[in-house]
This record gives structure tokens, sequence and C-alpha cells, in this order.
């Protein structure tokens, strides 16, 4: 479970306690969605601002009443993970947090709406599997045998909108690694959508610049996290291995909301 009282003055308590003061009755199924952790979580994405803190988890309580994503399972999204192009690794980072390894080369579908809820599902079952004391997850996107023509723009700017707005602090640090130069070109188009605090946490990684892979070097214990990287590791993705973990997942989290326990460390 996480815990933020470590972290919090008591002035802090008092605007956690006004957002969820402010946001007012909600039903049993989202309550567990206004911990103090989370809370603090909107908050800090405001500036500890209250009114603002208080419309964003109002707006993402609104999402996730209406698209459910706590409620997609494995079997909702199978055909979209087949080839690998988003999961999460068995390897994590030296503090313990997930990691979502994306690879563009292996995109197999053209439906936007199928990709998001995918990814949806993907950072779900992230937050289900923090170590106690993290909030934050690592994303990898791994560019081997990348083409522009594995991204488009609308996915981009709807997978920033997800992130922002309905998992904030969420992200830890977003690795680019070994990105070629078109895909530079595409993010400086990209750049715009995002928020300062989001730029901030995206890094580009070259395999042959010691100065950026320091970079990896300090987040992970590089051998054990370099069988993520490269051909040989898309090659040996193994969707029936993969799919088996994310059963047994699906269960970890229909177990947890069965038991009534606040699973709020877990998601949002």
């Amino acid at each position: 479970m996480e815990s933020h009282e470590k972290s919090v003055t008591q002035e802090q308590q008092q605007k956690i306690d006004e957002v969820r003061s402010t946001v007012g009755p909600i039903p049993e199924t989202l309550r567990r969605y206004c911990s103090d952790a989370s809370i603090a979580r909107y908050l800090q994405n405001q500036n500890w601002n209250v009114q603002k803190a208080t419309k964003m988890l109002k707006e993402s309580l609104k999402w996730r009443s209406e698209y459910k994503p706590d409620e997609i399972r494995w079997e909702d999204v199978a055909h979209e993970a087949e080839t690998g192009k988003i999961y999460r690794s068995t390897s994590v980072d030296k503090k313990g947090r997930p990691v979502l390894v994306m690879r563009p080369c292996r995109q197999n579908s053209s439906n936007v709406a199928g990709q998001m809820k995918y990814l949806v599902y993907c950072i779900e079952n992230a937050m289900l599997n923090l170590p106690a004391g993290e909030e934050e997850m690592i994303w990898v996107v791994d560019f081997w045998n990348f083409k522009i023509s594995n991204i488009s723009m609308k996915v981009t700017k709807e997978l920033a909108h997800i992130l922002q707005n309905y998992y904030p602090q969420r992200l830890g640090v977003a690795l680019l690694y070994n990105p070629p130069w078109i895909f530079e070109q595409f993010y400086k188009m990209v750049k715009p959508f995002l928020e300062t605090r989001t730029r901030d946490k995206v890094k580009f990684v070259y395999s042959n610049d010691s100065s950026t892979m320091k970079i990896m070097e300090d987040l992970f214990d590089m051998e054990q996290f370099e069988s993520v990287l490269g051909e040989k590791a898309a090659e040996s993705f193994d969707i029936n291995v993969y799919a088996q973990r994310m059963k047994e997942d699906d269960e970890k989290r229909r177990s947890l909301n069965n038991k009534g326990n606040d699973v709020s460390t877990l998601s949002g």
C-alpha cells in the first residue's frame, strides 16, 4: 500500500480533505479512487491548487464511471497484445517499479479505440503491480525496426490525454531508446500537447551515447535489463506465457475488488 503521510504537511492534508469534501458524495465503486494518496497526486499535479485539483479529479471519476477501466480484462484486449507491441516486463527498475515496454514496430491495429483500451489495461496492470511505497511506473519505448508509419498523431495525442488527465503523477520516466531522426521530428510536433511535467520525464537514450545511456543505467540493473531491448527481446516475446501472467493478474484484481479492499493505490 502507498503512504503519503510521510511527506504531506498539515496544510496539505487540509487541502486533501477540502478536495474530498468539495467532490461530495460519490458511488461506492469510486470511493477507492478518492483515498488521501490518490487525491494528493491530483493536488501535486496542480501545484496544490484545490480548485484545479478538484476539477481534474471530478473529470477523472466521470471517466472511470463511464469507461470502467478497472473492469477491462485480458480477453477484452488479447487481440491487441498478440505481437508484443506493449507489455509489462518481468524486469523492474532499481526501486521495484513496473516497466511497460512499447515497440511501435509491432503495431498490429489501426483501431484507435482498441489501441487505447489496451493501453489503459496495461496502465491499470502496472498500477496493480506497484511495490509498497511507490506510485509510478516506467515506460521504455524501444525503436528497434521502427518506421514512421508505425505511429500516428491521433493515437499519440489520445495517449497523452489519458495519461495526463486520468493518471496524474503515475509516470516516473519515459525512455525513448534509439529513436531515429524521423521520430525526433515527429516528437517536435507532439511536444505542444505535453504538459511541462510530462515533457520533463521524457528522456532520449542512445546505445552509442554513454551520457544518455547513464540515464538508463541509473534506473536499471543493466545486466538484467539489456535482455528487454532490441531484436532478440522482440523476437522472444511469447503471447501464451504473457497471457497467463495477465489472467493471473486479472484474478488478483478481481479478488481485491470482491474483498472490498481499498485499491485506490492501484489506479487513478
